[in-house]
């Protein structure tokens, strides 16, 4: 048997793309979640991996069991991808995105250091901890200017990581990972909101009066595909010295190009009218009009744009993105059209 690997949040999209990865590589995958019967293992299902994860209770917030677990465990591998994941919702839930994100992997750390210093501990960090950062592209070295209670989290977090690795001389690694999406994508993200709403239209599953509804079209982020970004993680770990990693595509694109991008995708063109919240998206050929602007889908405070330099990964673990943008969006836009057309469920 090789290495075993415990994934927190393995039911996430980047869990089960990792757990897909470490099992190829010869891994015993152990899923740590909240309850071991869970219903939001579809993922795992889709990727054909579910039997061979094994699932386990597993709560991060609640020490005694945290302890214990990692007792009878006894991963060689810790990759933490749990949390509260969206950046909107941490503005409604600081404090549960705070203990979620931040308090729970001062737990792991704490633990690791106390009872289990020779495993190898990877930190899903992220690039809105550089928010308003003042310089492009972001990378190792550039200042954290975080914008939402998710982004302040993950910046604890990722110090933590640093810092039980400096003062402990524990084997941590943070991934500072830039947008990374894919098929697996849950539905309150912008992009896999865009590629299921427009391909529910070409399937006729939306009525006529129903349009994508979406915020800021300006915001631009660095998109790559998630199935990569797993990889990238798995090579921090085996890296005989322990660092942080930016993972990017050095490429940006904006939400309104995301969308046109779809739309061409599924056989339309979008004219853009009017502007602000009265803007629309209409489809140059029918009439139809595919896109409005919400208020409710804006951020109190948002960032207007995040693009990174994944040069240190390059050089020293030799990871790099391959799939282009129009690539990403034309997998997610057909995934979510197989889907309408065939009547599966929108996960």
């Amino acid at each position: 048997m090789g290495k075993r690997a415990l994934i927190t949040g393995v039911t996430g999209q980047d869990g089960a793309y990792l757990a897909r990865l470490l099992l190829e590589r010869g891994y015993e995958v152990l899923g740590g979640v909240r309850r071991a019967a869970t219903a939001a293992d579809w993922r795992l299902v889709a990727l054909g991996i579910r039997e061979r994860v094994r699932l386990v209770d597993f709560e991060l917030l609640e020490e005694a069991n945290l302890q214990s677990k990692l007792a009878e465990l006894k991963p060689d591998e810790i990759y933490n991808l749990a949390g509260q994941s969206l950046v909107s919702a941490s503005f409604g839930q600081p404090l549960y995105t705070t203990r979620a994100n931040g308090i729970a992997v001062a737990h792991m750390l704490e633990s690791l250091r106390q009872s289990h210093p020779h495993v190898r501990f990877y930190q899903a960090s992220t690039s809105e901890m550089f928010g308003r950062a003042p310089v492009a592209p972001q990378n190792e070295t550039t200042g954290f200017f975080p914008q939402s209670p998710y982004a302040i989290a993950k910046v604890y977090a990722h110090w933590l990581t640093v810092n039980y690795r400096q003062a402990y001389g524990l084997h941590t690694c943070s991934g500072i990972l830039f947008n990374h999406e894919s098929p697996m994508r849950g539905l309150s993200f912008v992009t896999r909101k865009i590629s299921s709403t427009l391909a529910r239209i070409k399937a006729g599953a939306i009525g006529a009066g129903e349009a994508l509804a979406v915020g800021n079209l300006e915001a631009k982020r660095d998109w790559g595909f998630a199935a990569e970004y797993v990889d990238g993680m798995w090579r921090m770990l085996q890296h005989p010295v322990p660092d942080d990693y930016v993972l990017a595509t050095g490429r940006t694109h904006s939400v309104r190009d995301f969308v046109a991008a779809a739309a061409a995708v599924l056989g339309f063109e979008i004219a853009w009218e009017g502007g602000g919240l009265a803007e629309i998206g209409r489809d140059r050929r029918s009439g139809r009009v595919l896109v409005t602007v919400d208020a409710a889908n804006f951020r109190p405070v948002d960032v207007d744009a995040l693009v990174g330099d994944a040069g240190k990964a390059r050089r020293v673990l030799g990871w790099q993105a391959a799939t282009s943008f129009a690539a990403l969006v034309a997998m997610m836009v057909e995934a979510d059209l197989d889907r309408a057309r065939h009547g599966a469920p929108f996960l």
